[in-house]
């Protein structure tokens, strides 16, 4: 069988494959892209609710997701190309971010001042007046459905925190593959229906097998295969060092009409309060999401492959019914209807863009669930790691910084290192 020599291999094709691909491209290296799928943004990239927002309890990660919305802002100028097949479309809608204990509006707003992202503080009067119908009450924490305690009143009433700026793309698929199409510009090759079976040393270099026996050989290795990852690391012998444990988490989202109350164009709304997030869809629909409470179990798989591809109704119950006890106009459909997808998802909620100890072998992890918003950011982010790791940097010793080109903020690549401690400050959910 033959054998492809080039400067990267990259594994994934979804969003932020094709971003970690773009950017390595357009550094002059020759790179081959993998991916199991039919096509780019294929697999768990297709299943993303693809929320632009900022609310995170770190620096770095507010300072990576502002810098990403000028990327979404100005998608065409990033790419560099006019796609084919169309370009997806950022829809700034606003953000309301309902102020849990969890993730404080006041220290968002803390985080929120020092990147110069506008925002509004709302009180209930403030949230009830712009969200008519939704009942500002506070529920915390979040219960069953199926429990007497569910239908309990609320105690308190719970102001926001509104950001202006946020809003989410219309189609993830379609972002990967004008991603993927501004890499084939610089240059990427991609190789689709591929599955890797083997990944080990050649001299200095890294092989990777497929299965249909290709060899692809390159000094530089990056792991963005999102829920399959953990696997590819295995096939490489990657991840003894690792402080930070990733698995696959199956997750469901959910398609109902939206309140009347909320009118045509609503914001995106995050209520870890009662466990689940809306945001605004085609048709007169939203999407309900669930923002993992603890009273429910977390779907944990082992192969994402046999993942069940159809919602289910006591998921469908447990969110919709959720998001009815927030907006009491919400009527509840009988049928379920939704879409599922596999989160790959690191302990505490963030992702792992790193080295490894092995030289040439990078991930780009742990990202599903929050970080498409960053996907246009984390091509630079990668391709920082590989410019500086392969200038001699020891970034396990001295991490790695990145300046924002549009913010001037620096993002500090310690905060997602795969040694680092668990984040203290997460919130535990797909918030981070």
């Amino acid at each position: 069988m033959s054998t492809t020599t080039t400067d990267v291999i990259v594994v994934g094709a979804g969003v932020v494959g094709a971003s970690t691909a773009l950017e390595l491209a357009r550094s002059g290296r020759s790179v081959h892209v993998v991916d199991k799928a039919a096509g780019p943004g294929h697999g768990s990239t297709s299943a993303s609710s693809a929320i632009v927002r900022f609310n995170y309890p770190t620096w770095d990660g507010v300072a990576a997701a502002w810098e990403s919305r000028f990327r979404w802002d100005e998608w065409e100028d990033h790419l560099g190309v006019r796609p084919a097949d169309g370009l997806a479309t950022f829809r700034r809608c606003g953000m309301v971010f309902l102020d849990v204990d969890i993730l404080p509006a006041r220290l968002q707003a803390e985080l929120f001042d020092r990147a110069g992202i506008p925002y509004e503080v709302w009180g209930p009067d403030d949230l009830e007046r712009h969200l008519r119908g939704l009942d500002a009450g506070r529920f915390w924490p979040p219960k069953p459905v199926t429990s007497d305690a569910f239908f309990d009143d609320p105690h308190e009433r719970l102001g926001a925190i509104f950001t202006p700026d946020a809003g989410f793309v219309d189609d993830p698929r379609l972002a990967a593959a004008n991603l993927a199409e501004a890499a084939a510009h610089h240059g990427a090759t991609f190789s689709f229906r591929r599955t890797v079976t083997a990944i080990g040393r050649a001299g200095d270099d890294w092989q990777v097998t497929l299965d249909d026996g290709r060899r692809l050989v390159a000094p530089v290795v990056v792991n963005a295969a999102g829920p399959w990852s953990s696997r590819v690391n295995e096939l490489a012998g990657i991840g003894d060092d690792f402080t930070v444990a990733v698995a696959p988490m199956r997750q469901e989202v959910h398609q109902v009409p939206t309140p009347q109350g909320l009118g045509d164009h609503p914001p995106v709304l995050a209520d870890a309060d009662i466990g689940i997030y809306l945001r605004p869809d085609s048709g007169g629909h939203v999407l309900v999401g669930g923002t993992e409470p603890e009273c429910d179990p977390l779907d944990w798989i082992d192969d994402p492959d046999a993942s069940d591809p159809l919602p289910s109704r006591e998921r469908f119950d447990a969110q919709v019914l959720r998001a009815a006890r927030r907006l009491p106009d919400l009527a509840v459909p009988h049928r379920v209807r939704g879409i599922t997808g596999v989160y790959d998802v690191a302990t505490d909620w963030t992702p792992i863009y790193d080295r490894t100890a092995e030289d040439g072998f990078f991930v780009a992890m742990g990202t599903s669930g929050n970080q498409f918003k960053n996907a246009p950011l984390v091509g630079t982010l990668m391709r920082a790691l590989v410019d500086g790791v392969q200038a001699g940097v020891d970034h396990d010793a001295e991490p790695i910084t990145v300046t924002m080109p549009h913010t001037g903020h620096v993002v500090d690549l310690g905060a997602f290192s795969r040694r680092r401690a668990l984040n203290a400050d997460t919130s535990g959910t797909v918030f981070g």
